[in-house]
């Protein structure tokens, strides 16, 4: 399977600036996963940059409508 990383990359709102994950999603995914987390893209912007990614702060957000 090719990567397309220039492509992921236009509309990854990750912005934890440093990650060596940005833009490659299979690696994204694998991570978060691991740690029973969500990555960047399933959250809306404001709640991305709290870099509270959990299943539980998802939830949150999905039981109070925002996304």
């Amino acid at each position: 399977m090719e990567c397309h990383k220039t492509r992921n990359l236009e509309r990854c709102n990750c912005s934890y600036e440093p990650c060596p994950r940005k833009g490659i999603c299979c690696d994204c995914l694998d991570y978060h996963l691991r740690k029973r987390q969500l990555p960047a893209c399933c959250f809306p912007e404001e709640a991305e940059r709290t870099y509270d990614r959990s299943f539980e702060h998802f939830a949150r957000l999905v039981s109070q409508g925002i996304v």
